[in-house]
């Protein structure tokens, strides 16, 4: 049951490290003194777009046998943590703050539609209990959130980017193998 929690939460937190839609949370941070507004809407947007997610998967799982989603949530495990470890690129943010609750709430829902961590959130709710997955995400997101918000300018002059997409990378692939076995 713990699990259930503790995987989520740790291989979306890593791969959300230094991913744009932490970067946008940072941007906007950086605009507005209104800070709780702003985590507000962040948080519903994180709460709108990966519990679908959520929800999503674990319908899945009463359509198609478990055998075939296990493989198919490994090789999709694998192939984010391969391309994690392959991406070359830096993430830029760019961002236009009016009203922090509403430009919260849409940039991160637009930044988190289709996300690698989206997506990871959806094939989490395959394999473990989908109420426990979606706490192990959201407060990830949110802690990630409060981090970028209040700590953001300091962390992201300390921290090396592409080390912690590197060990998100491997995160994804061992969870892909774990999918598979």
């Amino acid at each position: 049951m713990i699990s259930d929690i503790l995987v989520p939460f740790a291989a979306v937190g890593l791969a959300e490290l230094g991913d744009k839609t932490q970067l946008t949370v940072l941007c906007l941070a950086s605009k507005t003194r209104r800070h709780f507004e702003l985590l507000l809407g962040i948080i519903l947007a994180f709460v709108i777009a990966d519990g679908s997610a959520i929800i999503l998967g674990n319908l899945i799982t009463t359509h198609i046998p478990i055998h075939y989603i296990k493989i198919a949530s490994g090789a999709i495990f694998i192939l984010f943590g391969i391309v994690t470890l392959m991406s070359k690129k830096q993430e830029e943010a760019v961002c236009d703050l009016k009203k922090p609750f509403a430009s919260g709430f849409l940039l991160i829902f637009v930044s988190e539609i289709g996300d690698k961590t989206q997506i990871a959130a959806g094939l989490f709710a395959t394999k473990f209990k989908p109420v426990m997955v979606f706490i192990g995400v959201i407060s990830a997101l949110t802690i990630l959130s409060v981090m970028a918000i209040y700590l953001g300018k300091l962390i992201a002059l300390k921290l090396n980017r592409k080390v912690v997409s590197n060990i998100a990378g491997v995160v994804f692939i061992l969870v892909g193998v774990f999918c598979l076995f």
